[in-house]
């Protein structure tokens, strides 16, 4: 490398070579990157009903959402690594993240724990639609390595959403 190619490399726009190609590496970054608004959107949520709960079952529910968020969050930088090694871009701020998300936030002041509990199971099995739909725009782009990321995802999605319908079930 030379002194010339220094400032150019310096100036140049991000972009990470790619073998999937320029379009793979748009489509696959774009569905990843909202992808990646919906999981913090359901992190926030997940972090917000923790944070409110009460009642009887507080402990059960508690630990099992400091759990779910703690999982959820863990997917975050590997769904934004991603994004950045096919060659695109991923989010930059949270207002974009709030342009972006298809998962509705709850800022009531009141939730019930069962209401808590179902709209997350909801939401989890949404998450389970978009990363199936994601699964399916990297499988069109031969990308293994994204595709067998999000299975382990959808798995963890299925059961989070399995434990809160559980939890949410009558005994009677």
């Amino acid at each position: 490398m030379n002194e010339l190619s220094t400032p150019s490399r310096r100036a140049a726009p991000l972009h990470t070579p790619s073998d999937l190609g320029l379009q793979a590496g748009k489509d696959i970054a774009g569905a990843l990157t909202v992808l990646l608004a919906d999981v913090f959107a359901l992190y926030l949520k997940t972090k917000n009903f923790h944070w409110h709960l009460s009642g009887p079952h507080f402990r059960d529910y508690h630990l099992m959402l400091d759990e779910q968020g703690d999982q959820i969050f863990a997917i975050t930088d590997a769904i934004a690594e991603r994004a950045r090694k096919v060659g695109g871009n991923t989010l930059r701020s949270v207002g974009q993240i709030h342009r972006t998300q298809r998962l509705l936030d709850n800022d009531a002041d009141y939730v019930t724990p069962e209401d808590m509990l179902a709209e997350l199971a909801d939401d989890n099995r949404r998450l389970v639609r978009f990363l199936r739909a994601t699964h399916a725009v990297c499988t069109t782009h031969n990308d293994v390595a994204t595709t067998s990321l999000i299975e382990n995802w959808i798995d963890e999605a299925e059961r989070r959403s399995w434990f809160l319908f559980e939890s949410t079930r009558s005994t009677r």
